[in-house]
């Protein structure tokens, strides 16, 4: 029984210092190093844009309808604070119209419209952010402009006169990459545009003041830095 204990015992021992030997001769392999995009903001970007815009007005009718245009901008990220400066410009039909009649002695009532209509407008702007990681959220404001043109209607008579307002915007919105070179965007802009006189002074315009929001879609010329964590 004596050397049937001491067999047992030699084996297990045996079999202990084999296994310590394997593991101690096995190599240390580190884990995966686990990879992530570290979003930079800074860098020359070129999108489209489009939205609605209506008029602030008290009366009726107001003015109101969509564009659709271009962008493009560059970006400066300090920190988690970016800088930019961007332009649009865009096609659009933001129109209000008026119809009556005109009575004329000896004639009798003629039809008679008015009708205003921008089919230009874009701005130049700063912007001003907070980045966390993919997603920027900012101010913006600065130069606005509109294209213009007031067309009025007396039977079978039709005139207009087109005139290009100048103003100011300011306004907020979000944007965020969805993609290592793509990102979207929505905002919200007031423009404020001066008055012009139309018809060789005769009929005035006053202040045009228009509500604006607008979805885009840019393209980031340097993407993301990827980085190792």
């Amino acid at each position: 029984m004596k050397k049937i204990l001491l067999a047992s015992a030699c084996l297990l021992a045996l079999t202990g210092a084999a296994s310590a030997a394997d593991l101690a001769a096995r190599p240390y392999t580190k884990a995966p190093v686990a990879i992530a995009s570290v979003y930079n903001w800074t860098g020359f970007y070129l999108g489209i844009v489009g939205g609605g815009a209506w008029e602030n007005a008290s009366g009726d009718p107001k003015m109101k309808g969509g564009f659709v245009g271009g962008t493009a901008g560059y970006n400066w990220q300090t920190g988690n604070v970016v800088f930019g400066v961007e332009a649009d410009g865009a096609w659009a039909d933001v129109s209000a119209s008026a119809a009556g009649a005109v009575f004329v002695p000896g004639v009798g009532a003629i039809p008679a419209s008015v009708s205003s209509k921008t089919d230009a407008m874009g701005t130049v702007r700063g912007r001003i952010g907070y980045a966390v990681n993919n997603v920027l959220f900012y101010g913006t404001g600065g130069y606005a402009w509109i294209d213009n043109k007031i067309t009025a209607t007396l039977g079978p008579v039709s005139i207009s006169d087109s005139k290009f307002h100048s103003g100011w915007t300011v306004g907020a919105g979000v944007e965020a990459f969805i993609a290592p070179q793509w990102s979207i965007k929505g905002e919200y802009l007031y423009r404020s545009l001066g008055g012009e006189t139309y018809f060789s002074g005769a009929v005035p315009s006053g202040t045009l003041n228009f509500h604006t929001v607008q979805f885009g879609v840019n393209y980031h010329f340097n993407g993301p830095v990827v980085a190792k964590y």
